[in-house]
């Protein structure tokens, strides 16, 4: 399956980093970071819909991205209509890079949330350095127990987590660990098929009490469609992520805006 490979090209990409900066010097760096993150959930949390708009060069799905509009551009479109920003720094099979989000923090003062295949402490202490807000964590690839560990240690660095969940299984046991972002995805991570049909039936199963505790829902991938957005709304979801549909606008910032209006307007 590609996400055994994905991880497995993980795992050889980690020596590569460890060899240019060490665990103990990655860690001492992130320990000694003054910057103070900015609130990926808090931005999440507020009336109306939250976008995490993406930058992504390719996916195992949809290969390379027909990209419009370059970095800096995509950034300031986005600052002026999303409310995260979500930045993949897989460099294998999505071409990502710490470098491009190094490079985004450096242009915005949205929350930015490091998307990549965690495995590792190591991972953690570098996506503090290099200026994330927040790490995904994905339920699939990670146990119990190195899930728990992973989403403390972030938490002690300051970072959010978006835990994400793709079954029924993978909720209860993000629900049994008492996360406070949960991410839907609608795209499954072993078969790559996506269908909008996940989000709904995984958050009918949510806990009544889910939103009053300050908990937070995310929908994530295959948004496309102005209908994406309708029948996505009757998940009651905070906030949708967004990737190649903005990735291959030639305005996002305007689709972004049009896609809130009929949020609200649905």
């Amino acid at each position: 399956m590609i996400l055994d490979v994905i991880v497995e090209d993980k795992k050889k990409r980690l020596v590569e980093h460890k060899a240019a900066v060490s665990e103990e010097e990655m860690k001492q760096k992130a320990l000694q970071s003054t910057r103070k993150s900015v609130g990926f959930a808090k931005a999440l949390k507020k009336d109306g819909l939250s976008v995490i708009g993406e930058f992504k060069k390719a996916s195992p799905s949809h290969g390379a991205m027909d990209i419009k509009v370059d970095l800096k551009e995509r950034i300031l479109q986005y600052n002026d209509s999303v409310d995260a920003i979500s930045c993949l720094t897989e460099e294998d099979h999505f071409y990502g890079s710490t470098a491009y989000l190094e490079q985004i923090r450096k242009m915005t003062n949205l929350p930015v949330i490091r998307k990549d295949f965690i495995i590792e402490e190591y991972q953690v202490y570098e996506a503090k350095v290099i200026g994330a807000d927040a790490i995904l964590l994905i339920a699939a690839i990670l146990d119990d127990e190195t899930f728990k560990r992973l989403y403390d240690l972030a938490y002690s660095l300051g970072l959010d987590v978006l835990c994400e969940v793709h079954d029924e299984a993978e909720l209860q046991r993000m629900l049994a660990l008492d996360v406070e972002i949960i991410g839907i995805n609608n795209r499954n991570l072993k078969t790559f098929e996506v269908t909008m049909d996940t989000t709904k039936k995984l958050s009918a199963m949510l806990p009544k009490d889910f939103k009053e505790r300050g908990k937070v829902l995310v929908s994530e991938s295959g948004v496309s469609t102005d209908g994406d957005i309708s029948a996505l709304k009757q998940s009651h979801a905070d906030a949708f992520l967004i990737g190649t549909a903005l990735m291959e606008s030639d305005n996002p910032g305007a689709l972004t805006k049009h896609w809130k209006e009929v949020y609200a307007n649905g």
